[in-house]
Formats: structure tokens, sequence, C-alpha cells
């Protein structure tokens, strides 16, 4: 009979020592707040990188272990080389950024701004310009005092667009 007791008191014990998910006991960590107009701010900032056409500049915004699912490529990008890799010749078209639609979740030092944008980027014949509809999600960590994309997903729309 005791034991019984005994092994439902060493679970409680054992899980209340397991740390998050995170790698951080929850009782240490401190939420940082943002709001919704500085998670959008972080989608401009990033687009801003893209105006200086400057790989590193836009890769800068990415965490070390990001991941980049991007728009005109089949290859998952898990590291800041194959990001940049990506971002050298996405850059090559001039890419601009408007957001279309979005919303924006906020979590504990976390933050993710999801919806629709559409790119304006140098067309395949000199002079002309295309315009490139897609979905998007940012997920946002704040790592050392600054927000990071640690996540990126961005998909051309499936379906035509009227």
């Amino acid at each position: 009979m005791k034991m019984r007791l005994i092994l439902p008191a060493c679970a409680t014990t054992l899980i209340a020592l397991i740390p998050s998910a995170r790698g951080q006991a929850p009782s240490t960590m401190t939420c940082t707040p943002i709001t919704q107009q500085e998670v959008a701010a972080l989608f401009d900032r990033w687009n801003a990188s893209l105006a200086t056409h400057d790989a590193d500049k836009v890769t800068a915004n990415y965490a070390p272990d990001a991941v980049l699912l991007p728009t005109v490529s089949n290859q998952p990008r898990t590291n800041p080389a194959q990001i940049k890799d990506y971002f050298v010749h996405f850059l090559e078209r001039n890419p601009s950024g408007t957001i279309d639609t979005r919303t924006i979740r906020i979590g504990c030092n976390e933050a993710f701004d999801v919806g629709t944008y559409t790119f304006r980027v140098s067309g395949k014949t000199p002079g002309t310009t295309d315009l490139v509809k897609a979905r998007y999600s940012f997920i946002y960590e704040l790592r050392d005092g600054k927000w990071v994309i640690v996540h990126h997903h961005s998909s051309a729309m499936p379906e035509p667009v009227q």
C-alpha cells in the first residue's frame, strides 16, 4: 500500500523537475512584451533589408537555426549559408513585398505573423514587373534581446488569382 502512495509522489516530483520543451524550467522564463504593431514592424524590417540587395543583411533577420521554406525554391533552407544562398538569387529580381492580409498571434517571447502578401519582382522581360501573390508565415523568437525569424514559409497561391 505504501508503494502505491510513494510512486505517484515520485512521478509528480519528476514531472516538476523536467524542463520545458524550450530547455528552460517554466519558473525561470520571463516573457518580454511585444505589440501587434511591433510584430508587423518586423516584416517591415525584413522587407527593408530586401531593398538593400545585400543577402547578408537579409540573412541577419534569421536565427542561426532558422528554417526557410521559400517561394521560388524547392529546397528547404536550414542554416545561414543556405538562407543566404537563396536570397543572393532572389534579390536579383528586385523584390518588394506588401502585406495583403495578416493575422498576428503573440506568445511568450514568440510571435506569429501569417497571411498573404504580394511581391513585385523584375519580370523576365527587361523593364517589366511581375506580381507574385503568396501565402506566408513568419515565426519570430526573442533571442539575446533581438526578435529573429526562426521559421519562414512562403508559397505561391495554389489557385489563379482573379
